[in-house]
């Protein structure tokens, strides 16, 4: 797919002369994709209301019978299936830049060049995406079990991983590691990796040993877990009209700053930082565009919920992005993309620590989590424009982490991080640590003398009649 990065290409002037093209920007590249967001905008804002009654005809709906549930009226699942539909169309709009270049092609009278050829968004990605959905769609529909859903999960990052998207972020980590010991290096290609072999005892199909790459099955196992807990943090949050939609459409606005800041890198007269410029960006854009198109019906009060077909795609999406982040090895942009997203993962980590401590299994429902406590404070429309402001915030330490590596960023992002995490555990465990102090008020005090009790009282004395003292 043609993508203008910027690029050392000439151009030549009206007079014939060949001068050299006008470096891109952010903003030109983001005019140069804009129409990828705006598909992705329009389909899934004229879906949804077909979906909605979709549901509604078919009895897909969300009824108000769990305590935890602010809607006092049934409400239509299957926005997620409209969610899906226009991050599809985003992207195979984008897939049209290679029959129709000036599809993808902004010029603005600046004499921009077409620098270098861009690979489309890989097919394991919509995979990927599709296996997520129709998982997500099922358990909306008519329900389904743990296992069902992270079944599909693991089939998602397989696709992934067997297209190579993202598993190379675990170079950032081993490779400085490796060198550190003294353990020697290779180089697939361009790429240093860590990588041994087994021999064989009889050689097989012509191969005498068998090549493990470090790097590729580290990154494999990486892809597994965060595509898992991204998935179903983005679904634990997802209980506020228009909370996830919002935090979502926050995230990717950071991570599409980040993406487009890499497309006008230049490396050794290069533009760009991979393959996986333009992927980058269209799966930006399309993300959302989608959550743009959702959330004016998803906004309290809700007319459609996402679903787990919904929350369980947006969590999947992004962490894609994340881990697209560190393709050449920059692992540090990929900490810079999970602190841009940290709001969803934060809320689990949470959860997780504030039931094992309340000794309830993690699985376990409770209505403690980020948003129930802020909506007992500031109500539902409250609570959720506070975690997008809080989502803004990090999503600004994110990108300054990005393009301002300094210790001061990151000692930011940890203060903020332990801040949020101490007072969402204090509250949760309000009750417990009143029932602590209470209890400590009704022991006596180190060398006070114990309270005399009065001896029990017998049944038989009970009974006995009352002697009548002497005048």
């Amino acid at each position: 797919m043609s993508v203008l990065w910027a690029s050392l290409a000439m151009v030549a002037t009206p007079d014939g002369v060949e001068t050299p093209a006008a470096p891109l920007t952010r903003l030109d590249v983001f005019h140069a994709y804009v129409w990828v967001l705006m598909v992705a905008f329009v389909v899934t804002l004229c879906a949804t209301p077909i979906m909605r009654r979709l549901a509604i005809r078919n009895g897909v709906i969300d009824r108000p019978n769990d305590p935890r549930k602010i809607h006092k009226m049934p409400i239509a699942y299957m926005g997620g299936v409209a969610v899906f539909l226009g991050i599809v169309a985003g992207i195979f709009y984008s897939y049209l830049g290679d029959y129709f270049p000036e599809l993808l092609d902004y010029r603005g009278g600046k004499g921009l060049a077409i620098g270098l050829d861009q690979p489309p968004v890989p097919f394991s990605i919509l995979i990927g995406m599709t296996s997520i959905a129709v998982v997500g769609l099922i358990d909306d529909v008519v329900g389904t079990t743990p296992r069902v859903k992270i079944g599909g999960q693991l089939i998602a990052a397989a696709a992934l991983a067997a297209d190579d998207v993202g598993v190379k972020v675990a170079a950032g980590v081993l490779v400085p590691i490796a060198k550190g010991l003294g353990i020697p290096t290779t180089f697939q290609g361009t790429f240093e990796t860590l990588a041994f072999s087994i021999p064989l005892p009889v050689a097989f199909g012509g191969f005498d040993h068998i090549p493990i790459d470090v790097v590729y099955w580290t990154g494999t196992a990486i892809i597994g877990f965060f595509v898992i807990g991204a998935c179903n943090a983005s679904n634990l949050i997802d209980g506020l009209d228009g909370l996830l939609t919002g935090v979502t459409a926050i995230a990717v606005t950071g991570l599409l700053v980040i993406a487009l800041s890499l497309t006008v890198v230049m490396n050794d007269g290069v533009a760009g930082d991979g393959p996986r410029d333009s992927q980058r960006v269209v799966l930006c854009m399309a993300v959302l565009g989608a959550c743009l198109g959702f959330l004016p019906h998803n906004f309290n009060p809700a007319s459609i919920f996402l679903g787990d077909c919904g929350s369980l795609l947006l969590g999947f999406c992004t962490i894609v992005i994340v881990l697209s982040l560190g393709d050449t090895g920059k692992t540090y942009l990929v900490v810079a993309g999970l602190v841009i997203y940290a709001i969803p993962m934060m809320d689990t980590m949470l959860a997780i620590v504030r039931r094992k401590m309340a000794g309830k299994r993690i699985s376990d429902a409770d209505s403690d989590h980020l948003h129930h406590m802020l909506k007992r404070v500031m109500g539902v429309k409250g609570a959720a424009l506070s975690l997008y402001g809080i989502g803004i915030a990090f999503a600004s330490l994110g990108i300054l982490m990005s393009l301002w590596r300094q210790r001061v960023v990151y000692a930011l992002a940890v203060v903020f991080l332990s801040y949020i995490g101490v007072i969402a555990i204090k509250t949760a465990r309000r009750k417990q640590l009143e029932e602590q102090v209470l209890g400590l008020e009704s022991k006596p005090a180190p060398g006070a003398a114990p309270v005399a009790t009065p001896p029990a009282t017998s049944p038989a004395e009970i009974a006995k009649p009352t002697e009548t003292l002497p005048a």
